[in-house]
């Protein structure tokens, strides 16, 4: 397995853990959102969600813009 592909592999892992313990804690949030998108306006959300939601897609799409542009490559 390519070393690019096994590190993409492992963060979308950890990532989906990520995800799974924050489902888990947030059970008994009672403080509510709502997210205004540009046109749209979402549900009431948990704050805890829109916080690690933020957080975990965050982490996805820095590491996969770490990969597309890898420093010092010659």
């Amino acid at each position: 397995m390519s070393p690019l592909l096994k590190n993409l592999l492992l963060n979308f892992i950890f990532n989906g853990f990520l995800f799974v313990f924050l489902m888990i804690g947030i059970q008994n949030s009672s403080s509510k959102n709502k997210v205004n998108l540009i046109f749209l306006e979402t549900i009431y959300l948990p704050t805890s969600f829109i916080v690690g939601t933020s957080f975990i897609s965050g982490s996805i799409i820095g590491n996969i813009l770490f990969h597309n542009f890898p420093a010092g490559k010659k």
